[in-house]
Formats: C-alpha cells, structure tokens, sequence
C-alpha cells in the first residue's frame, strides 16, 4: 500500500481490480491514513462547505426507490410549489455570513418547467450581484444544453446531478428514467461550461463493486466534485425498513473513492449522520468538503456544529 500511495501521488490511476482487492482486504485504519495523506498532497487542508435548500418539495413523478419527495409513495413530507424570493435570499445571506463556498437551490422533479426556470434564473441574476463571492450551484433534475446555457450566463457556476449509483444496479432504484437522461444531463451541463458535481447514495442494497464502478463511471465523466450520501430509509418508500450502513462501510467507500479520484473534491452530504460519534472519523479518511446545515428532507448538523468540528480536526475554511 505504500507504494501504490506513491504512485497515486506521482501520477499512477489505480485499476478497478486493484480498487476492489484494496477495499476488501486492507485493514480500514491503514487504508484511510493512506487515503487521507493522498487527500493532504493533492487537496491540502482547505475543506469545501456547500449547503442546499430545497425551493420546490414533492410530488415529482418518479419512482426513485430511496426518494421521500416521489409521489409514487406516502411519505407525509411538506409538499410546496416554488418559494419565494425572499426565503432564498435570507438563507443565502445565512450561508454568506458563515462563508460557505457554494450554495445550491433544488427543486423536485424529473426536470424544471420554462416557467419556474425563468423565475429562477431571475433570481440566480440577483444572487450572484448580491453574493459575488459565493459560488452558485444549481440542482434541478433532468435539462437540456440550453437549459444548462441559462444557467450559465445567470452565474450560476456548478450543475448538480447525480448518478446515484452504478450504471448495473440503476434499474433497481429507478424505472421512470434512465442512467443514460443522468449522463446525459451531466454532458449537456459540462457542454455549457458548467462544473459538474455528481455522486451517489451508498446503502441501497448494491455490492462493492457497484459503489467501486460509479467510481470509475463519474471519473470517465471528467467530474471533480463528488459528494456521497448515505441512505437513511424513510418510511413509506420501498427502502423504507432498510438496515442503515455500517460506519465501517463508510469509511471505507470514501477511502477508496480518494484512492480512485485523488484530485477530486469528495465531500460528505446527506445521512451523515450514520456516522453517529464517528463523524470525525470520517472527515479524516479521504474527505475535501462537508456539506453543511440541514438537507432537503433529513436533518443534519447546524453550521455552527460542523464549523466547530471541522476547527477541531485541524482544518482550515474560508476566513
């Protein structure tokens, strides 16, 4: 392991094989010291904060099996149509007095309608003369180029889209739509000259060598910015008595995904909180950025709490 350290410093991609052998068979306190020491070279100690707020909640027509804000499910979550804007603006200036780095609206769907992408992209305009220095990052499912070229010359930086898992196991979370829309949605973005943050949801029922393929899947897509949620089940989806993952799992997947991605921004989002007491374990096996405060529709850390904790842990955030 020392030597493949090296060579992933100097340069060397780690072969899936060789991703998978290390996964199953290193001791998990040897592999994410390593992970961490190649997070140290390539990434520093800058740690990345981003939140998002949700601005539209529910009834979204697809079946994916994880997804509280379906309507295929009865999951009792508040449904709303498009916030207002001045909602958006008192969480955005929220994020800017802690300076976090990106802020992302997201909105249920397949995809966005020309009317609510037209009231966004008015409010993206304002956004980014009013907070020039936080990046903006948008999530609105499934779009276009021209959609993703909106949203560009609003000022909006990032497009957020995940792949959710391997291009095997996608069939066993979701039928209403294809791996091929996400990689396409991912391609339009990049073609407008979008950043691209893309990742998946580990805990679903898939094997290691699913987690270990969108690995390889999201670095074939050119993508620097992945985040990896875990599942926390929620009643009345079909994943909804689903066992919650093992700490040891997930350190372990965020390893391997530094070892794989060595210049990518990982970041930990949704179902952080599976970590229990071991969340600092955790930000210290691989990862470059947090997602922060309260996501969509599970709860998370205050900022105030993972500020403190990212201190502790000898980190540095923007000043």
């Amino acid at each position: 392991m020392e030597d493949i350290k090296y060579k992933i410093i100097n340069g060397y991609k780690l072969k899936k094989k060789e991703a998978i052998e290390v996964y199953r068979s290193l001791e998990l306190e040897e592999l994410y010291e390593i992970a961490n020491e190649v997070r140290q070279f390539f990434m520093g100690r800058k740690m990345d904060l981003c939140t998002i707020m949700n601005v539209k909640s529910g009834k979204c027509s697809e079946d994916c099996r994880y997804c509280a804000q379906s309507a295929h499910y009865e999951t009792g979550i508040e449904e709303y149509s498009l916030i207002n804007e001045e909602e958006i603006f008192r969480r955005a200036k929220e994020n800017a007095k802690y300076k976090v780095d990106r802020f992302s609206l997201v909105t249920s769907g397949k995809g966005i309608s020309d009317t609510d992408l037209d009231k966004l992209i008015d409010i993206y305009k304002k956004l980014n003369d009013t907070f020039p220095e936080m990046n903006l990052c948008a999530s609105h499912g499934i779009i276009t180029y021209e959609q993703a070229a909106k949203l560009k010359k609003a000022g909006v930086k990032t497009y957020h889209h995940n792949l959710e898992t391997s291009k095997r196991f996608y069939q066993k979370i979701c039928t209403t739509h294809t791996y091929k829309d996400r990689t396409n949605t991912i391609l339009n973005a990049t073609k407008a000259g979008l950043t691209v943050c893309s990742g998946g949801i580990i805990g679903m029922g898939e094997t290691v060598f699913d987690r270990i393929n969108m690995a390889y899947e999201l670095k074939k897509l050119g993508v620097k910015s992945i985040p990896i949620n875990v599942l926390m089940p929620v009643h009345g989806t079909p994943f909804g008595d689903s066992k919650i993952l093992e700490p040891t799992e997930i350190l372990r997947t965020i390893a391997i995904y530094r070892l794989i991605l060595p210049d990518a921004n990982i970041r930990f989002a949704g179902g952080r909180i599976a970590m229990g007491e071991q969340q600092k374990e955790a930000l210290t096996s691989g990862l470059n950025g947090v997602m922060v405060g309260n996501y969509l529709t599970t709860t998370g850390n205050s900022i105030e709490e993972d500020l403190q904790m990212i201190k502790e842990l000898g980190f540095t955030t923007n000043e």
